[in-house]
């Protein structure tokens, strides 16, 4: 009995210690985890010798851990003690703010310019951010000598500007972050178009064209800059838009699609991808042929309700990565059947042909083969006509006279737009085609394929099986 007890007793030891363990385990879990959250910041920015002097206040700053972003350029980052508390959350290493009840913190940094403030200058990415946090509302103060002549612009509706004694200052503010200033030492004519929209010209806007803008519908309300001209570097900001031509049609597209892209993380993607989604965000076409010849084909393509659930679909991504791989999938999600138009268009200078794939594995003589592509064309199902038959022993080209196809015993010929194919030197009239040409690339229908190159197909829901027989024509 005394033995029983024993060992109960270290069996409940044990099981307390273990439970004990996974508390802590899942209580450092919970420590840790960062939730993603919104805040506001002050921009106070004085220009001196060559350098922007930049102290940077948050405010509304959740009770959790925050990650700091520091730009690459900024020297010299610290705490600026604004008052008691606006510190006492800032890592020994600077690099996070600690958990804390102090909702407010102030930060210090300096971003030099190469000793020298150039005209048409753009700077970009200078301020630093928050890893997981949305800026709602931003504020900007900045200051020059007096001597120092010149405007800047954020992005950010300007409030005010004034010249002091001793200063000149300007002050901006407005919902949403802001990453660039752009410097210009002249004089430009600020046209308030619309809430979200300013426009800064060498010469005075006309009515017309005032009245068109103020009529432009925006995809949200963060506020953009057109600046007339271009800078240095030549590159556009995030809410600073760069346009030689003010005509009506290059300001919708530039801004429209300036706004996409900060809703949107397009990374490496190719232009025309970004155009399409905001053409389809705006409800009319922007930017180059290819764009608009995939905007026109989708939409041709979908009914009402898939059009809306696939307008829902790219709202549901914003603040997420944008490939051609990703709304492939939300289109196919949308049409109920896989498609890799836009993945297909992305290695293609032309447009590639809108179509859907058969998704399913190939396995060719029991092998898998990922190199073999299945479509569905006008009601025909197509192979990839180069994979699927060097897998069943045969060698491929396109010659002046078709495309051939040939291994040691057997020979084809397939002339283009032809009623006819030619095996082993003997013709053979037919109705239908048995390679098709789709986007480039040639395509074995499945008919032909099971009939030329006696083969047996047997499809099952996640895999198509394609066996060579012994019979041969």
């Amino acid at each position: 009995m005394k033995y029983a007890i024993s060992f109960f007793a270290v069996l409940v030891l044990v099981i307390s210690g273990m439970l004990f363990f996974q508390y802590q385990v899942f209580s450092d879990k919970v420590e840790t985890q960062v939730d993603d959250f919104t805040y506001t910041q002050e921009i106070d920015i004085t220009y001196r010798s060559g350098s922007l002097d930049i102290r940077h206040h948050f405010k509304n700053l959740p009770n959790q851990v925050i990650d700091i972003q520091w730009p690459k350029l900024a020297i010299n980052p610290d705490c600026f003690i604004e008052s008691e508390n606006t510190c006492k959350r800032l890592s020994e290493d600077k690099t996070k703010f600690e958990k804390g009840d102090n909702h407010s913190q102030s930060l210090s940094y300096i971003i030099p310019l190469n000793n020298e403030l150039k005209s048409n200058q753009l700077l970009k990415e200078i301020f630093v951010s928050l890893k997981k946090g949305e800026v709602t509302y931003s504020t900007v103060h900045i200051s020059t000598d007096k001597n120092v002549e010149g405007q800047w612009i954020t992005g950010l509706p300007k409030i005010g500007q004034q010249t002091l004694s001793l200063v000149n200052y300007s002050m901006f503010s407005g919902t949403g972050p802001v990453s660039e200033l752009y410097w210009n030492a002249g004089k430009l004519n600020l046209h308030k178009t619309a809430d979200v929209l300013s426009v800064y010209t060498k010469k005075p806007l006309s009515d017309d064209l005032i009245k068109k803008i103020k009529d432009l519908n925006l995809l949200n309300e963060n506020h953009i800059a057109i600046v007339e001209g271009e800078n240095i570097s030549k590159l556009q900001g995030k809410r600073i838009v760069f346009l030689k031509d003010l005509s009506m049609n290059s300001i919708k597209r530039q801004v429209i699609l300036s706004q996409a892209k900060a809703q949107y993380k397009f990374n490496d993607s190719p232009l025309w991808l970004s155009e399409m989604v905001a053409s389809f965000l705006a409800g009319t076409t922007i930017g180059g042929d290819k764009s608009t010849e995939i905007v026109n084909t989708l939409t041709h393509q979908m009914t009402d309700k898939q059009l809306a659930n696939w307008l829902q679909m790219l709202k549901d991504l914003k603040g997420k990565e944008i490939s051609a791989k990703i709304l492939d999938e939300a289109l196919s999600e949308v049409f109920g059947i896989h498609t890799q138009y836009l993945s297909m268009n992305e290695s293609a200078k032309e447009v590639f042909p809108f179509l859907f794939n058969d998704n399913r594995e190939i396995l060719v003589d029991s092998y898998l083969q990922k190199d073999v592509n299945v479509i569905f064309k006008n009601g025909l199902i197509l192979y990839s006509a180069d994979t699927i038959l060097k897998h069943l022993g045969y060698e491929t080209s396109n010659g002046d006279n078709g495309y051939y196809v040939y291994n040691k015993e057997r020979n084809f010929r397939f002339p283009e737009n032809h009623g006819f194919y030619v095996y082993n030197e003997r013709r053979y009239n037919t109705v239908s085609k048995p390679i098709v040409e789709v986007g480039g690339i040639q395509y074995i229908e499945e008919t032909w394929l099971q009939k030329l190159f006696t083969v047996e197909i047997e499809k099952k829901d996640d895999s198509i099986s394609i066996k060579s027989t012994t019979a041969q024509q």
